[in-house]
């Protein structure tokens, strides 16, 4: 099975040129002059700024701004901070401008003048956000934005180089070393937020760059009837952690993330406290292994999410191994979760029209419950290759076998 090299670290310099001209030739294949970009893994990706809050930030009224020009080599980035120009940031100096307050008028109005001497115009310009006042500003700029500047992303950050294959994979392996500790303090009498404590603390002295998500620790029910009430009737997933001190026996469904250098990690597995698993949860890990087998041999460029959908579905015995709200799989990179999606409620034939590239990134993740057991669930990253995949998942199933 063919794979890729992978560089041992990212060469920032060389990822910064490449990552900018796919999002310029993405701009030019949908006919767009311009990108202004609000999100901030977005920012990240655009610019290799790198962003310590990045989805947290959506909650402040700082964060990075950047403009995109289809015939410029470098995107203008508009930080709060200097801290936000890491020794590898790769903008040049005329290119950084001060932050851009977005979420007020007289910010947005200061905004404008600067961009009005970058766009000309008549310029198709594409925003993947805007906030209430640049909708009310009335702006050329932003007024009747009909092309979605994330959709033009999507398709830069489809395929990843190596040098972002080797940024998602230093995230991972940070994450599955900072795991190790927070597997080793799983007892009884802990609580949740003891769990993430101690993981925030070691992936930071590891190098993550950023927490992405507030890890989840969730405590599985042994029945649906026992769990939290849903509108869907079924299992909740996330819930996020509390100061329940944990129990003998609990069944831990674990979900964390971090950044690299703005490349995200996804970690999950099935954990149960202070125990060994029963052996119908034990049977329900070789379920999980025999699915996600199944996805796995029909995994490489030229397949489709249908045909990953449909493979989980029949070894799973004709119903679908995962949640109703959630999905079988999912593409990473500045975002944990990004294109595609499979297995959704878009349906069958949506699938079907999603066809891997050789070099995406997916994560796996399928789903076995049964009442009285708690269920397995488990992540698994893979690069799509010519004729399969190469695995970048390194962590065990402990306390479940192999």
């Amino acid at each position: 099975m063919s794979g890729f090299a992978i560089p041992d670290e990212p060469d920032r310099g060389r990822m910064y040129r490449e990552v900018g001209a796919r999002i310029r030739t993405a701009m030019a294949d949908n006919g767009v002059d311009a990108l202004i970009l609000l999100m901030n893994g977005h920012v990240s990706y655009a610019t290799g700024a790198s962003w310590p809050l990045l989805d947290a930030g959506l909650s402040h009224i700082e964060r990075p701004v950047a403009i995109v020009l289809v015939d410029d080599e470098h995107p203008h980035v508009f930080l709060p901070f200097r801290e936000g120009a890491s020794a590898e940031f790769q903008v040049p100096a005329d290119h950084r401008h001060r932050a851009a307050y977005l979420e007020y008028d007289d910010g947005v109005e200061g905004f404008v003048k600067i961009v009005e001497g970058l766009i000309p115009p008549g310029a198709v310009v594409a925003v993947d956000e805007l906030t209430g006042a640049m909708r009310g500003s009335g702006s050329r700029l932003f007024a009747n934005t009909s092309i979605d500047a994330a959709a033009v992303l999507a398709a830069a950050q489809l395929v990843k180089t190596p040098d972002e294959m080797a940024s998602i994979r230093r995230a991972c392996r940070i994450t599955e070393e900072a795991v190790v500790d927070v597997q080793k303090a799983l007892a009884p009498g802990v609580r949740q937020l003891d769990l993430s404590a101690e993981f925030v603390r070691r992936a930071f002295e590891l190098g993550a760059t950023s927490n992405m998500l507030e890890a989840i620790w969730q405590v599985m029910p042994m029945t649906r009837a026992e769990g939290v009430w849903t509108t869907h009737g079924d299992l909740a997933l996330p819930l996020l952690p509390t100061e329940r001190a944990l129990e003998l026996g609990d069944v831990l469904w674990t979900d964390v993330s971090i950044t690299y250098g703005g490349y995200c990690s996804d970690f999950g597995r099935t954990w149960i406290v202070g125990d060994q698993p029963t052996p119908q949860q034990q049977d329900q890990y070789r379920q999980w292994r025999h699915i996600l087998d199944a996805v796995l041999a029909v995994t490489r460029a030229g397949a489709t999410s249908g045909d990953l959908a449909r493979a989980a579905i029949a070894a799973n015995g004709g119903s679908k191994p995962w949640l109703p709200h959630f999905y079988l799989g999912h593409g990473i990179g500045t975002y944990p979760a990004e294109t595609p999606m499979i297995g959704t409620d878009l349906g069958e034939a949506f699938d079907d029209n999603f066809v891997f590239p050789e070099g995406m990134i997916l994560v796996l993740e399928p789903v076995v419950y049964q009442d009285g057991t708690g269920g397995y669930r488990s992540e698994e990253i893979v690069i799509i290759t010519d004729d399969g995949y190469q695995s970048l998942t390194d962590y065990p199933y402990t306390p479940y076998g192999d």
